[in-house]
């Protein structure tokens, strides 16, 4: 794969934050991505948060498993600690390292595949015992890198590229980190940058399991059944030699719309998506009603985006064991091997 370079030059006029940083200092490698690609637009949102919070690249750690939304933390935050983990592994791994070093700030990215099927195990158990870290899923509904399979948030119901309908129920991740304990829950759409970027933000500035569920179009896998320029078609109707394939360039899906507003976003296959934006006097602060209200309107087809719950006093893993603050590579002997007499104090307590 060929790899293109950004240029280095930066124009003297460009905006620059509290650390005389440009937008373009918190970039990445070029996107491989479609064009098009919801991901992208998520890359876009996550460097803009950074640098309106003026979050020092290199004190941020980002984490994720395989799959196209595992890619996107190549294309931001290039001087910052990187991590690219196995399929659906990531929580683990990053919980790991939070706990060695807990002054960095963690973002794991992961896709509806890495993180509601493989990974889930690992979902659910970085949500109940509280690490400290933004976790951002990046959910088109479908296996990008093999070709466009169902994964397990794909809605009951729905068409495939092939035209095979989904006959399972959906898991909403959402709904897990409501049960589970994550203190800092949204939902949002990857076009929507207005609502996007200030959620992330607040998980950011968050002080435990920050959860955001994005939906995030995928281009490549949408094109309906029973059109005559469809890939599908015309395989079946052209005795070619070999079997190729093209992703037709498209431009990102934008929405703008008002606090309590439903609006109807068209995708590129001709389907709707059913987007409902949080009132503004909704009360963020009921685990309970939030889940009543998701399922509510998820009776109706819609699906609701903003800051479904956050919790004012949240506590994180370091809390719950009682760590010390020290990274564990700035400590001594003395403190990593403390000798007998605390190992014997340490079993004691366990019979």
């Amino acid at each position: 794969m060929t790899y293109i370079a950004k240029p280095g030059l930066r124009h003297p006029t460009l905006q620059k934050n509290a650390l005389c940083l440009t937008r373009r200092d918190y970039e990445g490698k070029i996107s491989t991505l479609c064009a098009g690609c919801g991901h992208d637009s998520i890359s876009a949102a996550i460097i803009q948060a950074c640098w309106e919070l003026n979050i020092e690249p290199h004190r941020v750690a980002k984490l994720s498993g395989i799959g196209c939304s595992s890619k996107t933390p190549d294309y931001f935050l290039g001087q910052s600690h990187g991590f690219n983990t196995v399929h659906g592994r990531m929580p683990s791994v990053l919980t790991g390292a939070n706990l060695a070093n807990r002054e960095l700030l963690y973002m794991g990215v992961s896709g509806d595949g890495d993180s509601a099927s493989i990974g889930m195990g690992q979902f659910i158990h970085a949500m109940r015992r509280g690490v400290n870290m933004v976790y951002i899923v990046e959910n088109n509904g479908v296996y990008g890198l093999t070709k466009g399979q169902f994964s397990a948030t794909a809605d009951q119901g729905s068409v495939s590229k092939k035209g095979v309908v989904n006959a399972d129920s959906s898991i909403d991740l959402i709904g897990i980190a409501l049960q589970l304990g994550a203190t800092y829950v949204a939902r949002s759409f990857s076009g929507d940058k207005k609502q996007l970027v200030p959620l992330i933000k607040g998980a950011i500035l968050h002080q435990g399991p920050a959860f955001l569920d994005v939906i995030s179009p995928c281009v490549a896998f949408n094109n309906h059944a029973g059109s005559t320029k469809s890939y599908e078609y015309v395989r079946e109707h052209n005795d070619a030699v070999n079997r190729m394939d093209v992703i037709p360039e498209r431009s990102e899906i934008e929405v703008d719309f008002d606090a309590g507003q439903t609006v109807e976003v068209a995708q590129h296959d001709g389907s709707i998506l059913r987007l409902h934006k949080l009132e503004d006097d909704y009360d963020p602060c009921d685990r309970i009603a939030a889940r009543n209200y998701i399922g509510q309107h998820h009776a109706r087809g819609e699906v609701v985006t903003g800051l479904l719950y956050v919790d004012p006093e949240p506590a994180d893993l370091h809390s719950h064991l009682g760590t010390i603050a020290e990274p564990l590579n700035r400590l001594g002997a003395s403190e990593l091997s403390p000798g007998q007499a605390a190992l014997d104090k340490i079993n004691a307590r366990l019979r």
